[in-house]
C-alpha cells in the first residue's frame, strides 16, 4: 500500500462558484509565476475538423467571460469566427497548478476593442496595422518596411483600431482545477454547467487523478 503525505491542497473544500476560485488561483499565480501568469493556451477547430492550440495572454474577466485580443484574420481568429467551441489551458507550474476551460467564444464590442486598443503602446497599434498575422512573409524587411510606413501614417496622430483586430469573450460551461499531489495522485475539481443557460448554477464533482 502506497503511504504519502498529501501536499496543502486548496481543493479540499471549493466555493460554488468557480471564478471565485479562478481568481484566488489566479492573484497567488499573480504574485508567484515569474513570466507571463496570464499566458493561457487557447485550442480552436478548423473547417476540415482538426485542432490547433497556441499560446495567447488573458486581457481580463468580464462578467464571467475570459477575453483575449488578436487579428481577426489570424487562424485563430478565422477558426473561432468560423467555429466558437474553444478550450483554455493556464498551467503555473511554480504553483503545480492547472485550470482547464471549455466554452464558446464571440467578438467583444466595439467600443470594448476600441477601449482596449487605445490602452496599448504606440509600437503595438503599429504593428496591428503592419502584421497581417499568418499570412507567408517573403523576409523580415517586408515586416520591417510596413511598420516604417504606418509609423508615417499615423505620426502625430491617434491611431485607429485597424477593421480586422478585436476580441473575444470565451464563456466558460466547463473549469477544471487541477492540483499536483506526490505519486501522481493528483486533486482534480471540475464545474460545469450548460451553455445555453446563463442563469444556471454550477455543479462540481471531483476526479480520479
Amino acid at each position: 500500500m502506497i503511504s504519502y503525505e498529501t501536499m496543502q491542497s486548496t481543493l479540499d473544500k471549493t466555493p460554488p462558484d468557480p471564478l471565485v476560485l479562478f481568481n484566488q488561483w489566479f492573484e497567488e499565480a499573480t504574485q508567484k509565476e515569474l513570466n507571463d501568469p496570464n499566458a493561457m493556451s487557447l485550442a480552436t477547430v478548423g473547417a476540415d475538423g482538426r485542432p490547433s492550440v497556441r499560446i495567447v495572454l488573458l486581457k481580463g474577466i468580464d462578467n464571467g467571460k475570459f477575453v483575449f485580443y488578436t487579428n481577426l484574420e489570424s487562424r485563430k481568429g478565422e477558426e473561432a469566427l468560423a467555429c466558437p467551441f474553444v478550450s483554455l489551458c493556464f498551467h503555473w507550474k511554480s504553483l503545480r497548478r492547472q485550470v482547464r476551460i471549455d466554452g464558446d467564444a464571440a467578438k467583444v464590442s466595439d467600443q470594448q476593442a476600441d477601449e482596449y486598443f487605445e490602452s496599448r503602446p504606440t509600437d503595438s497599434q503599429i504593428g496591428a496595422w503592419a502584421s497581417q498575422q499568418s499570412r507567408p512573409l517573403s523576409n523580415r524587411s517586408e515586416l520591417e518596411k510596413a511598420i516604417a510606413q504606418y509609423t508615417i501614417k499615423f505620426d502625430n496622430m491617434p491611431i485607429p483600431r485597424p477593421p480586422h483586430w478585436s476580441g473575444f469573450e470565451i464563456t466558460p460551461h466547463k473549469i477544471e482545477f487541477w492540483e499536483e499531489q506526490p505519486f501522481r495522485l493528483h486533486n482534480r475539481v471540475i464545474y460545469s454547467k450548460q451553455p445555453i443557460d446563463e442563469g444556471q448554477t454550477w455543479s462540481q464533482i471531483r476526479l480520479y487523478p
